[in-house]
């Protein structure tokens, strides 16, 4: 579905994992995006950046303030479909099928505290590694490198946390080099390993989870709310 230019994909969170997990069983190289207000903001003002979202997979609604607007051009049964949630429930059904996971991006403290908590969770979850990344763009050879390492560990799932819309457009750039499935997570890898807390459920069903964020994060978010969520 058409939301200011960009495609949403309309489907239920269960239909969609069950996709993502049937190319992550082949290893085929897709992209997934988990698209919040600020992130079609972004495409709507940004050419290259809507391109991105166009050639995407899945691109799913991020937030109650899109899922209204998606049940209001008609598709009435639509959820908001979460990083946090896409995180947990694939880790879960991953760890069921022996499918593994490879961590890309954030910093080690945030990786670490990931680790600790996902075997804890999650005892059977095969981790194929968790790679940090730095903010410089690599090498030409870093990249080929990195890009070996992952296909080496034969990894279905990439999870990928390096900010929007930087890691929207890393995955676009791998797409066809990457032998798994790349999705962008952004803000759910600090959530998951608590140094944020997730909105209450009763704010995220009346759409003030951006406000909930801002709270935590003001320097971070202000700008960013100020100049595309209104």
């Amino acid at each position: 579905m058409n939301i200011i230019g960009s495609q949403i994909t309309a489907a239920p969170l269960d239909a969609l994992i069950n996709v993502i997990l049937g190319w992550s069983r082949e290893r085929k190289s897709k992209v997934v995006c988990v698209a919040n207000t600020h992130m079609l903001v972004e495409a709507y003002q940004k050419p290259s950046f809507c391109e991105v979202l166009q050639n995407a997979d899945v691109v799913t609604p991020d937030g109650m303030l899109l899922a209204l607007m998606l049940k209001l051009i008609g598709v009435k049964s639509q959820d908001s479909v979460a990083g946090l949630d896409l995180m947990y429930t694939l880790c879960q059904k991953a760890s069921e099928e022996n499918i593994s996971v490879f961590f890309l991006g954030s910093i080690s403290a945030i990786l670490q505290n990931m680790r600790i908590r996902l075997e804890k969770e999650f005892p059977d979850l095969v981790i194929a590694a968790m790679e940090p990344l730095h903010f410089q763009p690599l090498t030409p050879e870093e990249d080929q490198a990195l890009i070996q390492r992952i296909n080496a560990s034969e990894a279905g799932l990439v999870m990928i946390a390096l900010g929007c819309p930087k890691q929207e457009y890393w995955m676009a750039a791998h797409k066809n080099q990457i032998e798994a499935v790349m999705i962008g997570l952004g803000g759910a890898f600090p959530v998951y390993a608590g140094l944020h807390r997730r909105a209450p459920r009763w704010i995220r069903q009346i759409g003030l989870e951006w406000f909930f964020r801002l709270i935590q994060e003001p320097k971070r978010l202000w700008e960013r709310y100020a100049t595309t969520l209104i």
